[in-house]
């Protein structure tokens, strides 16, 4: 949220901003990642800076309330802080790293998921900004606003009143939408929900790998899906989602077997062709040069671990 130093602005009191931070801290009571009982909210805390580190990003917002973080995008990198928060458009393969933090004064925030079917609704009904026709990275780092700032705050004082939460939650949530169509990555939400662009094109691909992930792709096919030449669809997706469809599937792919390995307690050749692998070795090799370690191997040092959630963004 925005900073809260001498030097910084004020948009909400010092005495709000420590009584939403001591809120993260008891919710999350030791661990660094937790869900809270306000749906689509979850809370995260560090208290050393770290290298990346690999994870799956959702539709999402991030806020900020102490430190700072990095997502790495492909060759992307976005910085976001105090002032300055995350957005997440699709589902996108990342590295977070926590560049501010200390055990005296942790990084702490919020991750709130995207409801990209809100955004397009409201935009139907307010004034925004024409969008383009082309397509933007599916993550930006936006201005924070005083009202977006404070309804954040309110979403997240919901914790501590647990009865309010299924009147109050969903309000609060769409106000936040609201407000996030009056910030600088307005017109970006836009390309992404606006019927017929190019970034609609491209969510509507994803969503369709997604759910297809196991079958063989052929790329004129899901192009033809998305009514897009195949040059275009490639050119747009990879500029979106730093990966070619074929990569991205392979991610995807990759990313199920390890929950089913991990969660399910399937082996690896099991997992491989769950998710449409052929040939187990194939599957290891790229598991390898994914995750940094064979399957066994990756699944042995996980034991015991929840796979790296909303909140590690």
């Amino acid at each position: 949220m925005t900073n809260h130093t001498q030097n910084g602005p004020q948009a909400m009191s010092e005495d709000k901003f420590r009584a939403l931070c001591n809120i993260v801290e008891r919710h999350i009571a030791g661990r660094e990642d937790r869900e809270t009982p306000v749906p689509n909210l979850a809370l995260f805390r560090r208290e050393t800076t770290t290298e990346p580190v690999s994870c799956r990003v959702e539709p999402c917002i991030v806020f900020v309330l102490q430190g700072a973080k990095q997502m790495l995008i492909g060759d992307r990198e976005y910085r976001y802080g105090a002032d300055r928060f995350l957005i997440a458009s699709l589902d996108l393969p990342g590295s977070s790293q926590v560049l501010e933090a200390s055990p005296d004064k942790p990084c702490l925030g919020m991750v709130m998921r995207l409801d990209l079917r809100m955004i397009a609704e409201l935009s139907a009904q307010v004034s925004v900004p024409t969008a383009r026709t082309g397509a933007d990275a599916g993550a930006a780092v936006g201005t924070m606003t005083p009202g977006l700032e404070e309804a954040f705050g309110r979403l997240l004082s919901l914790v501590d009143e647990p009865e309010a939460i299924d009147v109050l939650a969903p309000l609060i949530e769409r106000e936040i939408h609201y407000r996030l169509l009056r910030t600088d990555v307005a017109e970006r939400l836009l390309r992404i929900v606006s019927v017929g662009s190019q970034g609609q094109r491209i969510a509507r691909a994803v969503d369709w790998l997604k759910t297809n992930y196991a079958r063989p792709l052929r790329v004129e096919d899901l192009a033809a899906h998305v009514q897009m030449s195949p040059s275009s669809l490639h050119h747009h997706f990879r500029h979106l989602t730093a990966m070619s469809p074929l990569q991205y599937q392979k991610w995807l792919r990759l990313n199920e077997a390890r929950r089913l390995m991990l969660n399910a307690h399937l082996d690896a050749a099991g997992a491989a062709f769950h998710v449409g692998y052929e040939s187990p070795s194939q599957f290891s090799r790229e598991y390898s040069r994914l995750f940094g370690a064979p399957p066994k191997r990756d699944i042995e040092g996980l034991a015991g671990k929840a796979l790296p959630s909303m909140a590690t963004v």
